[in-house]
């Protein structure tokens, strides 16, 4: 039983060599002539400007989780194709409905971030807050009239 696995072990060993042999191969032969243009750091072709260590919001988090998690789910998704075919009919009758169950819950998460506005990159109109020109805010507050201004005693 084991030995229909030794060709599997034979071609990832293999590919792991391979893999760190050409890494260390380049590393060893490859040419080392630092200059200052290659030792600086490099952007698409534009100087850097700030840190690197700048915060992403959490909602960046949020949708490339999301994104992960449904490209994860999609996977399961050639396996149960490619032996439907082959099951007995009985089988394949449940298959299918414990698919639909599946892709059912999956819409139902989809639509519930939908709902949630999980997937907008932009802020909604709630969250956000009101911008507010300083200059509408001090003629509101200024008194319309000099009486107004003397507080009675």
């Amino acid at each position: 039983m084991l030995n229909s696995y030794i060709p599997v072990l034979v071609l990832a060993v293999l590919a792991a060599v391979l893999a760190v042999g050409m890494v260390v191969l380049s590393f060893l032969l490859g040419p080392k002539r630092p200059d200052q243009r290659k030792l600086s750091p490099y952007e698409c072709g534009v100087t850097p400007v700030g840190s690197a260590r700048e915060k992403f919001p959490v909602k960046f988090f949020l949708v490339a989780m999301l994104f992960i998690i449904f490209d994860v789910e999609t996977i399961f998704l050639y396996p149960w194709a490619v032996t439907f075919k082959d099951a007995p009919k009985a089988v394949q009758a449940f298959n299918l409905i414990e698919m639909g169950v599946f892709i059912a819950i999956l819409f139902v998460g989809y639509f519930y971030m939908l709902g949630t506005r999980a997937l907008e990159w932009e802020e909604s109109e709630r969250a956000q807050p009101r911008r507010v020109q300083l200059s509408d805010v001090a003629r509101k507050l200024e008194p319309a009239s000099r009486e107004e201004a003397v507080l009675p005693r």
